[in-house]
């Protein structure tokens, strides 16, 4: 793994983290507990700062990164980033699950309960409410989510990165 510091500011990591091997955190990161960063991940705190709740899995080939004196990064709990997914300088609040290959641009916001599908492209400004399931290129509501879904997928998800981080630790 690449942990680097970056302008003074190194990372930190909450209790019980897992960070594979050639996943890479630099700069002003701040990782909650019990969270997960996956192969070939990549999460660059160098021109502004990346904030993580606790329980955030943070999947291969993902990236996290901000925007220069502009927009920080800020994710809140139980949240799943799915495979070779961007989040850039937008703030997703809990419980969410973003899919994988979706993109979320500067200056979004993400609000808690929600499903960003596969493949989707949530564009720069846009406001996505909770409890909904977003879609699309650009990414739009198709639907409210159902009780089933946060707690069959979104809970799921988050609670099975854990334990498959698990394995991993020595």
């Amino acid at each position: 793994m690449l942990i680097k510091a970056v302008n003074g500011k190194s990372p930190i990591f909450g209790d019980d983290c897992y960070i594979a091997e050639n996943a890479t955190i630099v700069g002003d990161v701040v990782m909650g507990d019990q969270c997960s960063v996956w192969f070939n991940a990549v999460i660059r705190g160098d021109v502004n700062f990346i904030k993580m709740g606790n329980k955030v899995n943070i999947q291969d080939g993902a990236i996290l990164h901000c925007t220069y004196q502009k927009y920080p990064t800020i994710i809140g709990n139980n949240v799943s980033v799915g495979h070779n997914a961007i989040v850039h300088g937008c703030t997703i609040h809990d419980n969410v699950l973003i899919g994988m290959g979706a993109i979320i641009m500067d200056n979004c916001v993400v609000e808690s309960n929600t499903i960003i599908a596969a493949g989707a492209i949530v564009t720069q400004n846009t406001y996505v409410e909770s409890g909904t399931i977003y879609a699309g290129i650009p990414a739009k509501k198709i639907k409210d989510i159902s009780q089933e879904l946060i707690s069959g997928e979104i809970y799921r998800i988050a609670n099975n990165y854990v334990m498959y981080s698990g394995w991993f630790k020595p």
